[in-house]
């Protein structure tokens, strides 16, 4: 466990000679600012065949990004310059690479708003290093079910699902609205509304929704389901004290009251 160490995250630069030499399995990109626990962590990610790149703030993030393909982000929230949540929102604009965010700030509105923000899970420092691999690896698993599930719509020739005056954008994981805005949509967020969609006039219960949102390897809760359930709402400007579109049904789950073509 990195109990022991600070609270903060780094600085530790792989070269990218280095990276491409490597040959782990799963590549990481941890945005922090603290060497020492960063040197720790890549260390002991490379045990588990995981690499990792580690920079300081967003200016070292985006180079990073646009030099080298990562599997996981993980994402401090207090950062010089740009906090985390600004990157978090940034990135969800153009990319759906998952992101834990790591952090010492436990409070549980924190959480909620890095939720809510696009994050696929939130980790609070000090943090045990055996479930943070165990977390790496599950947002990938789910990254890479979601790409083979995109592969087999695109392979499948449909791109597209309508409901109501939306339309769901299958390849690029992106809403269209009755107006023609185009909305992006989280890694979360897409599975949750194409379970849905799947779905219609059926009551699904949270733990059947956590099972398509976010898989039972991670730690989530009734809350997150609901705080995802909130964010389409919003995406979908569907009301949420009298919504028609994800009504909610009490004390038995959600319901996606819309006629899909």
């Amino acid at each position: 466990m990195l109990t022991a160490l600070p609270a903060t995250i780094a600085t530790f630069v792989h070269s990218p000679a280095k990276l491409t030499a490597h040959s782990s399995r799963l590549h990481i990109l941890l945005v922090d600012d603290d060497a020492e626990i960063a040197e720790l962590l890549s260390n002991y990610l490379g045990k588990f065949d995981i690499s990792c790149v580690a920079v300081q703030d967003g200016v070292a993030m985006r180079a990073a990004l646009q030099s080298h393909h990562f599997d996981v982000i993980l994402l401090d929230l207090m950062l010089p310059g740009e906090d985390g949540l600004s990157l978090l929102r940034q990135l969800r604009r153009r990319a759906t690479t998952p992101v834990i965010m790591l952090t010492a700030r436990g409070e549980f509105a924190d959480k909620i708003l890095g939720l809510e923000s696009g994050a696929d899970d939130y980790l609070i420092k000090p943090i045990d290093t055996r479930e943070l691999v165990a977390r790496i690896q599950s947002v990938s698993r789910r990254a890479h079910t979601s790409a083979r599930q995109t592969q087999e719509i695109n392979d499948s020739k449909t791109t597209e699902i309508r409901f109501d005056a939306w339309v769901l954008n299958l390849p690029a994981r992106q809403l269209c609205s009755p107006d023609k805005l185009i909305i992006p949509l989280s890694n979360a967020e897409f599975r949750l509304l194409l379970a849905f969609i799947k779905r219609p006039g059926q009551i699904l219960s949270r733990d059947q929704l956590i099972d398509f949102a976010h898989n039972k390897s991670t730690e989530v809760f009734d809350r997150s389901i609901d705080l995802l359930v909130s964010r389409l709402r919003q995406k979908l400007g569907d009301d949420s004290r009298n919504p028609s579109l994800l009504k909610t049904i009490r004390g038995e789950g959600y319901l996606f009251n819309a006629a899909v073509l």
